[in-house]
């Protein structure tokens, strides 16, 4: 059997493999660098020099790049605004979504980039009584045309650019796709905004009570719209540069702290409470009646306390940073007969008690002398590191519910401008050709790795391995096809089929091929 003959029954064992979904794709594309040696259509070195090729490295390392954008909460906080413009309108909905999605998925995994907006599009369906399909499918299609817009957007585009420049032509540059890829998205935007209304009725909007409960709303069941209160520190107010142990707030006027926002230069943090937390002017106070003698009033008039309103400024607005979580107080726990001073629950645990529910019902003005019983159930609010440690100290406390915002943390979202930067800096340096695209990626993920936007053990986790065997193994079934003769068969066979038509022809016959395959 000749040699063309063993590599298109490799090819078409690989193509029914993949129909058919099994094995995974990359045990197939490790199938294949085992079966070319094996059969002698390859050596050994060449059947793993997809591991070598640069774009399988530049693709392992935007992976990396997209990684740093979500811990930073980079691409969450652009989703939310741009999301946001839209309003209740479900036209701009579908618009500013599509758009948003393949911008960002521009300049990281289409994949990713859908994968994060998930939980916003479910979301904003739910509170917009949407069906979630007019949203679902604008989304992933959004995904797939953001291949369209730069070169480094999706693999192939790399591939059929290290391709050109193997056989002597000139390559793509950074933004070679992007005029087609733009009108791509216009056609495809124009398109859902028609299609939407076959995509979903009315009765596939989702029951009442089937998604995860949001941090507003274990707010609102709580009741603690009416328990919590804003502040601003003035700069001539007694707080500033007070430690909290010597205030002594909870005590003296029924005031319990759970959060404080610190306006830094480039954004806002929540600052995590100890008793040695120093308080700064501008500091914007969360503070919990702590008890029915809670005294909110001479709070603001002893300390120069400016009140804020909690619109657009409520605990969820940090939800990144600031966790929340209902625990279970177990029938075994130690915490049973004491009360949250007594148990030294803030110092223990980094949390805040918010809320407490027996029975199920609600403890109204609770905390200073309510004693836990078995069976209670704790709203808490702090870091979510605190309530990830939470988790593991099973005999205290049992973690009940997480909010919706979990799925968004944005573990190091002090370095978003950091984040942002290096990102700039990647995408001047391939439009500019300065260096080498590859080179340019792989300077990003070092810069991002010294200002701590990731770590080594994130970076390797955020790396879609069996995507790489995958191209890795397939890269080398292409020389297989070419040194065969199979490159040169196919193209005989497309001129003889459609060369007399002219050269659109030809191209729409590669076109339907393509896809076909």
């Amino acid at each position: 059997m000749s040699d063309l003959s063993w590599v298109l029954i490799l090819l078409s064992v690989c193509m029914a493999m993949f129909v058919a979904g099994k094995p995974r794709m990359d045990v197939v594309g490790l199938l294949v660098i085992v079966a070319l040696p094996t059969l002698g259509l390859l050596s050994v070195s060449e059947a793993l020099a997809g591991f070598a090729d640069p774009n399988v490295l530049m693709i392992a390392a935007l992976f990396v790049v997209g990684e740093a954008l979500v811990r930073t909460g980079v691409v969450y906080v652009a989703g939310d605004r741009l999301v946001g413009l839209a309003g209740r309108s479900e036209i701009r909905l579908v618009a500013t979504l599509m758009i948003s999605v393949a911008l960002m998925g521009a300049f990281m995994s289409s994949t990713g980039i859908v994968a994060i907006f998930i939980p916003i599009v479910l979301r904003i369906t739910s509170q917009l009584q949407i069906p979630p399909g007019r949203l679902m499918m604008p989304l992933g299609f959004a995904g797939l045309i953001s291949g369209m817009l730069t070169l480094v957007a999706t693999p192939p585009n790399m591939i059929v650019d290290a391709v050109l420049e193997r056989e002597g032509y000139a390559g793509f540059r950074f933004l070679s796709f992007t005029p087609i890829g733009a009108a791509v998205l216009a056609v495809g935007v124009g398109y859902m905004l028609f299609a939407r209304r076959f995509l979903n009725s009315a009765a596939d909007l989702p029951a009442a009570g089937e998604a995860r409960p949001t941090m507003r709303g274990l707010i609102h069941d709580y009741g603690l719209e009416e328990h919590v209160s804003r502040f601003r520190v003035p700069p001539d107010s007694p707080l500033v540069a007070k430690e909290l142990k010597d205030l002594d707030l909870r005590r003296r006027y029924g005031v319990n702290l759970v959060a404080v926002e610190r306006r830094s230069r480039f954004h806002s943090d929540s600052i995590h409470l100890t008793a040695h937390t120093r308080l700064h002017a501008n500091d914007i106070l969360f503070a919990g009646k702590y008890g029915a003698a809670a005294d909110l009033e001479r709070f603001v008039t002893d300390f120069g306390a400016v009140p804020l309103s909690m619109r657009g400024g409520s605990l969820d607005h940090r939800s990144r940073e600031l966790g929340m979580a209902e625990v279970l107080v177990p029938p075994e726990s130690p915490l049973i007969g004491k009360t949250v001073t007594e148990n030294e629950f803030r110092t223990r645990h980094q949390l805040h008690v918010l809320g407490l529910r027996r029975a199920g019902k609600r403890i109204p003005d609770m905390l200073r002398d309510e004693k836990f019983k078995g069976g209670d159930v704790l709203l808490v609010i702090g870091p979510w590191k605190a309530i990830r440690r939470l988790q593991a100290k099973s005999q205290e406390l049992l973690v009940l519910t997480l909010p919706a915002e979990v799925e968004q943390i944005a573990p190091a979202h002090k370095r978003a401008a950091y984040a942002a930067a290096c990102l700039v800096l990647m995408v001047a340096l391939m439009i500019s050709g300065v260096v080498p695209n590859v080179v340019a990626v792989l300077v990003t993920c070092l810069l991002l790795g010294w200002t701590r936007c990731v770590d080594m053990e994130s970076a390797y986790k955020s790396i879609h391995w069996p995507s790489l065997v995958l191209i890795a193994g397939m890269i080398p079934l292409a020389t297989a096809l070419e040194r065969s003769g199979g490159v040169e068969l196919a193209a005989g066979a497309l001129v003889r089929q459609f060369g007399n038509a002219g050269p659109r022809a030809m191209l729409g016959g590669l076109f339907l091929l393509t896809s076909l395959v």
